[in-house]
């Protein structure tokens, strides 16, 4: 493993992570997750209200629950930052991708994507969650202290570094190079 990112690295590059265009930003890296640490990288992912992706974990092992022991739909989707896996994910051929659904380079702050803000991607809507996503202890293992801190920092939780999760609105298809439009 290259050694990890400095927290000073990541402040000094904030002012260009929230520089990212508000929207029409390009699906990247499209990531099917069937099971813990899996990680397949597809050309298309079908998602539903009801199931999620079907045939991901969330189905059947989600990390949030509502009581009734289901998944949280908040959680269905997450998107992170290009900007922000550009400068944590710096060993890509020994350490394992975050394993979001996609990434993309867009302004996930809560003045552009608040709770509740609509996403078309593809042939599918999404809607930005309540649930906010502030690392876990995996993200600091992979990538160092430093990115876990940053992205977990006072003052930062309003700029959803670590990006945003989402419930599935509307069934479709999305797949790499759709662009992610924002519903004003």
């Amino acid at each position: 493993m290259t050694d990890p990112v400095s927290y000073d690295a990541l402040m000094a590059a904030l002012p260009g992570v929230l520089s990212a265009p508000k929207t029409g930003s390009a699906v990247e890296y499209l990531c099917f997750r069937p099971g813990y640490g899996e990680r397949r990288f597809v050309q298309e992912l079908t998602l539903t209200r009801d199931r999620g992706i079907p045939g991901e974990r969330w189905e059947t092992a989600p990390w949030l629950k509502l009581p009734d022991g289901s998944g949280h739909p908040g959680i269905q989707v997450s998107i992170l930052p290009r900007r922000v896996l550009d400068l944590v994910w710096r060993d890509r051929e020994s350490v394992v991708h975050p394993g979001d659904t996609f990434v993309c380079d867009l302004d996930m702050t809560e003045a552009n994507l608040p709770e509740g803000q609509l996403l078309a991607v593809g042939t599918a809507v999404l809607r930005v969650s309540e649930v906010f996503n502030g690392s876990c202890a995996k993200w600091k293992v992979r990538y160092g202290t430093d990115a876990y801190d940053w992205a977990r920092a006072p003052g930062h939780k309003p700029l959803r570094l670590r990006g945003v999760l989402c419930s599935i609105e509307r069934d479709g298809v999305i797949r790499n190079v759709d662009r992610v439009q924002v519903q004003r």
